[in-house]
C-alpha cells in the first residue's frame, strides 16, 4: 500500500522543527546514579547528535549501512538512533537481554558495519557474542570498556551541518522481533511506515501532547516504546523522563509523575499486587464503597504509583486480562488496551479512552483496514504502516502477507456486536486434547494470573485428555511457600482459584492440575521474552516430558521442586 504522509511529518524533520523552534526546551531527564539527574534540551540533543552524524560519516561506509545498538534506555540511546539516521544510515537496535549467542545471531545476519554499547546489566555474559574486530563505541552510562567513547567523539568533532533528510521511502530500521518461537525476525521499517502509524495513532490520542510526560523503561529496541516513546516525541515534541533500574523504579515513577503511561499486562499486575500487600483486597473492595473514604483513597493509592497525574493509561504487548481492567476502572484509571505488532509499528486496534470494553482491543485506528479469515480466524490487517517484509527472508516475508497484501498477525480473533476486536488467542497456540477438542489457552491464563501470587503462567496440554497449567509464583508469594504452613495455605487458596476456574470452563477446557514453581521464569533462562511473553514452546521443551506423570498425581496442585 502507498505511503501518503507529508515530509514534515518525517523523524529528521520533526528532529530539525523542535531544534529550530524550541531549542532550550527540555527534551529528556536523564538519571545518572545515586539520585542524580542530568536534564538535555533540544539544543544539546541536536548539538550532540550532529556531532556523532558527523563522525559516523567520516568512517567512510557505503550509505545505508547498518549501524547496531546494545543499551538499556537512556537519552543517548535516542541520540544515538538520530545520529545513524542523519548520517545516512541504517539503526538495528539490540535488547538489553540478549544472550551472547543471539547477539551475535543478529550482527552477523544484519551485516551491522559497528556496535554502540551504552548502559547494561549482564555485560560479562553479553560481551562474547560481538564478533572479533567489529568497530564499538561506548555510550556513556555504558560498563567499563575499552571502547571508543562518546563523550571523546563528539568533543573533538564538529557538527554535521545543514539538514539532510531522509525520503519516507527509505529504509530506517531493522527490528529484531523478540518472538516466542524460533529465531529473531529483522522487520524492515520506512520513515514513512513510522511517520504513517504515529498519525493514526495521535488522531485518537489527544493526552499525547507537547505539555505530556512519559517515563521511558521498556526497551526501546521494541516496537511500543519506539513508536509511543521515540516517534512520538519527535510528533509532539512531549519531555520523555528515563528509569534508572528496577529498584529506583517507583521513584522513577514518583520524578516523572507521567501523564502518559504504557505498561505491559504483567507490570499492571505487579502494581495491583504490590497495593494488596499493603491493603488486603477485602478491605480496598469495602473502603472503595464509603462515599466519604472512596476520592481519598483512590488518591492516596494513584499517588504511591506515581500515576496521579496520567491522563492516558495503555497497556499492550500481550492480553489484559479484563478482571484487571475493571479493577483499576475502580480506581478511577482507565486503561486503553492497545493491539498491534513489530510488523505493523504496534498500531492497529484500541479501546477508546473513557469507553473501556475489557475482554477486547476496541476498534482500528484511522486508516486501518481489519478483517477475519473466513477459515480460521486469522486477524488480518492492511494499512501504510506495515512492514517492507523481514530482513533478507524472502519466503518468510511472502508467507506474512495474503495474496492480496493484507498482514497475517497470526493471532486469532472475533467482534462483538459493536465491532470491538477479541482476540481469542494464536492460530498455532492452539492445541488439541486426545478428545479430539481444541483448546485456547489465553483465556484461561488470563483467568489465572488474576490470582495474587501467580506472576506468570502457561496453559499447555496437547494429546492429554484435559489440558493443565504451569504457574511461577511472585516474589512474595514464593517466600511464603518456603514454610510448610505457607505452603499447604497458598496450596489451599490455589485449589479453590482453579476450581472456580473450571466452573466457568466447558468440560474440555477444565485444567486437570496447576503445577507451581517458585523459580523465576526469566530472560536468561529463556523462558520469557524481552517485553515479558512467556515462551510456550520453550516451557513444553523443559517440562513435556512431566505432563502424564503430574496429571497422574490426580491433585488439584502440584508443587515442582528444584
Amino acid at each position: 500500500m502507498a505511503i501518503t504522509v507529508a515530509d514534515d511529518t518525517l523523524a529528521l524533520q520533526r528532529l530539525y522543527h523542535w531544534e529550530r523552534t524550541t531549542p532550550d526546551r527540555v527534551a529528556y531527564t536523564q538519571p545518572l546514579g545515586g539520585g542524580a539527574v542530568r536534564d538535555l534540551t533540544w539544543r544539546e540533543v541536536l548539538d550532540q547528535t550532529r556531532r556523532m552524524a558527523a563522525w559516523l560519516q567520516a568512517q567512510g561506509w557505503p550509505a545505508g549501512s547498518r549501524i547496531a545498538l546494545l543499551s538499556k534506555n537512556t537519552a543517548h540511546w535516542l541520540m544515538t538512533d538520530f545520529a545513524i539516521w542523519m548520517a545516512g544510515h541504517v539503526s538495528v537496535p539490540l535488547y538489553p537481554t540478549l544472550a551472547a549467542g543471539t547477539i551475535r545471531q543478529i550482527l552477523e545476519h544484519s551485516e551491522a558495519k559497528m556496535l554502540f554499547v551504552g548502559k547494561l546489566d549482564g555485560w560479562a555474559g553479553m560481551k562474547p557474542g560481538i564478533p572479533p574486530g567489529l568497530p564499538c563505541v561506548a555510550l556513556p552510562l555504558a560498563p567499563p570498556n575499552d571502547y571508543p567513547q562518546w563523550d571523546d567523539l563528539i568533543a573533538k568533532t564538529a557538527p554535521l551541518q545543514g539538514h539532510p533528510v531522509r525520503p519516507a521511502d527509505e529504509l530506517s530500521t531493522i527490528m529484531y522481533t523478540s518472538g516466542t518461537t524460533g529465531a529473531p525476525k529483522g522487520v524492515m521499517h520506512t520513515f514513512g511506515t513510522f511517520a504513517w502509524s504515529v498519525a493514526s495513532g495521535l488522531k485518537r490520542v489527544p493526552q499525547i501532547n507537547n505539555s505530556a510526560r512519559m517515563l521511558s523503561y521498556l526497551p526501546l529496541s521494541h516496537v511500543a516504546e519506539r513508536t509511543l516513546v521515540e516517534h512520538g516525541q519527535l510528533a509532539v515534541g512531549m519531555h520523555v523522563y528515563f528509569a534508572e533500574s528496577l529498584e529506583t523504579f517507583t521513584a522513577d515513577l514518583q520524578r516523572a509523575r507521567p501523564t502518559v503511561f504504557f505498561s505491559v499486562p504483567r507490570l499492571w499486575v505487579k502494581f495491583q499486587q504490590g497495593i494488596h500487600q499493603k491493603m488486603p483486597a477485602a478491605k480496598l473492595e469495602r473502603l472503595l464503597k464509603i462515599p466519604i473514604l472512596r476520592g481519598i483513597v483512590k488518591k492516596k493509592i494513584l499517588t504511591a504509583l506515581g500515576l496521579d497525574q496520567c491522563e492516558f493509561a495503555a497497556g499492550g504487548a500481550a492480553p489484559m486480562p479484563p478482571d484487571l481492567l475493571r479493577w483499576y476502572s475502580k480506581l478511577g484509571l482507565d486503561i486503553v488496551e492497545v493491539y498491534g505488532m513489530t510488523e505493523n509499528c504496534g498500531v492497529s486496534h484500541a479501546t477508546l479512552p473513557g469507553h473501556p470494553r475489557p475482554g477486547t482491543v476496541g476498534l482500528p485506528y484511522e486508516g486501518i483496514q481489519s478483517r477475519l479469515d473466513p477459515t480460521t480466524a486469522e486477524i488480518q490487517v492492511k494499512c501504510p504502516g506495515l512492514m517492507l517484509g523481514y530482513y533478507k527472508e524472502p519466503e518468510l516475508s511472502k508467507a506474512a502477507f495474503t495474496d492480496d497484501g493484507w498482514l497475517k498477525t497470526g493471532d486469532k480473533g472475533a467482534l462483538d456486536g459493536e465491532g470491538n476486536l477479541r482476540i481469542t488467542g494464536r492460530v498455532k497456540d492452539l492445541f488439541k486434547t486426545s478428545k479430539g477438542k481444541y483448546v485456547a489457552p489465553a483465556p484461561i491464563e488470563d483467568r489465572l494470573v488474576m490470582h495474587g501470587a501467580i506472576e506468570a503462567c502457561c496453559v499447555t496440554g496437547a494429546n492429554l485428555g484435559q489440558p493443565l497449567a504451569l504457574a511461577m509464583l511472585n516474589a512474595v508469594a514464593a517466600a511464603e511457600a518456603a514454610s510448610a504452613a505457607g505452603r499447604a495455605a497458598l496450596e489451599a487458596s490455589l485449589a479453590a482459584h482453579v476450581k472456580a476456574i473450571n466452573e466457568q470452563l466447558d468440560p474440555h477446557e477444565q485444567l486437570d492440575c496447576l503445577v507451581v514453581t517458585v523459580d523465576p521464569w526469566t530472560v536468561d533462562n529463556d523462558l520469557i521474552t524481552p517485553t515479558f511473553k512467556v515462551k510456550r514452546n520453550r516451557i513444553e521443551d523443559m517440562f513435556a516430558a512431566n505432563y502424564e506423570r503430574w496429571v497422574g498425581a490426580r491433585k488439584t496442585v502440584l508443587w515442582l521442586e528444584r
